[in-house]
């Protein structure tokens, strides 16, 4: 399968809920968003957009389900948000039986989602956020550089999206 990449910069939260209403309005029943990167980068704040934009009413509260694994929101479609931050490995998260999920008549949205890598459909849309150094100009060889020995700044993402071309 083929995919093409598409790359974001977001310097706050309402940025990054922005570009997750537009993705959310592009989302079909069926659709699949792997949701990828470290503790405290704004997956949750995403899928708060992507849920807006999907169609969930702006008072209902879409949060992370760390504790509780699945919650479910109500809309035209209906969106099943998985995090899987809490489990440990593939035999724990294949004895969930997320395939209802996956394979069901909603939008799915999974949380750390690297952890059942294999059990992804290759038609999901994978978005990989990452925090980025605040100083924006610097050449690739310093890009290689490790991000500790840069300043960062808390609120920019660097956001990127893995669309599958059919």
């Amino acid at each position: 399968m083929e995919y093409r990449n598409e790359n974001y910069k977001s310097e706050s939260p309402e940025e990054t809920q922005s570009l997750g209403k537009k993705i959310g309005k592009t989302l079909q029943q069926g659709d699949v968003i792997a949701l990828i990167g470290d503790l405290g980068t704004g997956k949750t704040c995403l899928t708060q957009g992507i849920a807006r934009g999907a169609g969930i009413a702006p008072d209902e509260i879409v949060s992370s389900p760390s504790y509780i694994l699945i919650n479910e929101y109500n809309g035209k479609v209906p969106i099943y948000h998985i995090d899987l931050y809490r489990l440990e490995n593939s035999e724990e998260i294949a004895e969930l039986g997320l395939s209802e999920y996956v394979e069901g008549d909603g939008i799915c949205i999974i949380e750390w989602a690297e952890r059942m890598a294999e059990a992804l459909p290759d038609t999901c849309i994978k978005i990989r956020i990452t925090l980025t150094s605040g100083d924006t100009a610097h050449t690739d060889a310093e890009a290689s550089e490790s991000i500790l020995d840069r300043p960062e700044d808390e609120n920019i993402r660097h956001i990127e999206i893995q669309y599958p071309i059919s």
